[in-house]
């Protein structure tokens, strides 16, 4: 009795990916084409792919699990039926554990059914200023895609998939045991119905193979940080004619030295210089489109103030025409070194200030 697990060379905890990995490893080193004076060859090859059917579908592998191989033929002693189609004395429980072990009861064909191809998820990296203005990015992704060389039928050139000769394309093999009516999976065909003789070469009998395939990805102007975008159909391929999967694609914006993005507005650190924070100015901004935006200093404008310009801000993502604000800090500038005069003429100011700006402060700290 055969162990799939050390057919393929795996763990028994292997992950699908490993499963995946040594399945194509051992085609590529036994077909049958590739050793044409060894008898043993086709026979070796196909309990590889028989191994595979099975630890490659959950279902069938966690049948297998607790079965064994005996149980799944339904030969092993005092155990090994599928509870689907255990039917005593007119009792049927199939509605009440058909869903156990995963495939339909008495009387359903096997055939293959169709799946949607899996979900694949890949990133990119964009400037700033590509956040802002849209951009069109390539990237590479590599994913299951139809086998160029057996269109999808898993078949060698010139060959087709045939009736399972065991199951005569039914999927499942019943045998009649006393008051049971055992209804197993078919292990020669998986299931499905239907054998590939000579499996194609470039595939394996799969259907598909890892191709790298390169898309461009529409960069939406005002994007954000971390934010996906779906493309779809651009996954993996479907079995069966099932649709492909979707493309799911991060985006990552590097940082600006200049803005910081707060949702739709963009913050701006400007310095300014104490006269004109105190005396009041007009200074120019740096805005996000390489222009400058000229904003209003009130007289007495203190350190941390928000200046706002009106519709100068990040492009609001999928709202076209429409921007977020551009915010001006200041920042009160004290320079670390004064020039003779400039010292005079702060000492001349100090003495105009008049009273000590920090009495109401220790007049307050008394009262607590």
């Amino acid at each position: 009795m055969s162990d799939h697990y050390k057919t393929l060379g795996v763990p028994r905890n292997a992950s699908a990916d490993d499963i995946k990995k040594a399945y194509r490893k051992l085609v590529r080193e036994t077909h049958p084409d590739k050793h044409p004076d060894d008898p043993a060859a086709e026979e070796r090859f196909k309990q590889i792919a028989q191994a595979n059917e099975i630890l490659s579908d959950p279902e069938k592998r966690q049948q297998y699990d607790l079965l064994g191989e005996a149980g799944m033929r339904g030969s092993a002693p005092g155990g090994g039926f599928d509870p689907r189609t255990f039917n005593q004395d007119g009792i049927d429980i199939s509605d009440l554990l058909g869903g156990i072990f995963g495939r339909g009861g008495r009387g359903g064909r096997g055939t293959p059914q169709p799946e949607r191809g899996h979900d694949l998820e890949a990133g990119v990296t964009i400037s700033f200023r590509d956040s802002l203005n849209g951009a069109r990015v390539s990237i590479a992704v590599e994913a299951l895609a139809p086998c160029t060389d057996c269109h999808g039928s898993g078949a060698a050139a010139g060959t087709r998939p045939i009736t399972c000769p065991d199951c005569e394309g039914r999927g499942v093999r019943a045998q009649a045991q006393g008051f049971f009516s055992l209804s197993q999976p078919c292990l020669r065909c998986g299931g499905t119905g239907h054998v590939i003789e000579h499996p194609c070469l470039t595939c394996g009998g799969r259907g598909s193979t890892q191709r790298l395939r390169r898309y461009q990805v529409p960069i939406p102007a005002g994007i954000k940080d971390g934010a996906r975008i779906r493309l779809r159909g651009k996954g993996e391929a479907g079995s069966h004619g099932a649709p492909a999967g979707d493309l799911f694609v991060k985006v990552t914006v590097e940082p600006s030295p200049v803005f910081t993005r707060r949702g739709d507005d963009l913050v701006v650190d400007v310095p300014v210089s104490f006269s004109e924070a105190a005396g009041g100015a007009e200074i120019d901004v740096p805005a996000p489109d390489g222009e400058r935006v000229r904003m209003k200093l009130k007289a007495g404008t203190a350190d941390g103030v928000l200046l706002r310009a009106r519709g100068r801000g990040a492009p609001k993502n999928g709202d076209s025409g429409k921007r977020g604000d551009l915010l001006a800090r200041v920042h009160i500038s004290v320079p670390r070194k004064l020039s003779r005069a400039q010292k005079d003429a702060l000492e001349k100011f100090a003495a105009l200030e008049g009273d000590d700006p920090r009495a109401d402060l220790f007049e307050r700290a008394a009262e607590a």
